[in-house]
């Protein structure tokens, strides 16, 4: 994932935590428009998310935020 899309995907985070409270889930289909319109970026966030950090389809938002913070 490119730097400016993980400043996207944690304001993404940010202004559902903001608006829902810290409970709230999401997936990474929040990320991107409903459609499918740059397959390679879907498909690195689909690595990132399924492969690599073994995550459920829905997790907190706080959490995707936190490690996509601690990648830098």
């Amino acid at each position: 994932m490119t730097p400016k899309f993980k400043a996207k995907a944690i304001a993404v985070c940010d202004a559902k935590i903001a608006k829902k409270g810290d409970a709230v889930g999401l997936s990474f289909y929040a990320f991107f428009k409903n459609r499918n319109d740059d397959p390679v970026l879907l498909m690195q966030v689909a690595e990132w998310w399924i492969k690599t950090h073994q995550l459920d389809h829905f997790e907190k938002a706080a959490k995707v935020r936190d490690l996509l913070r601690a990648e830098g």
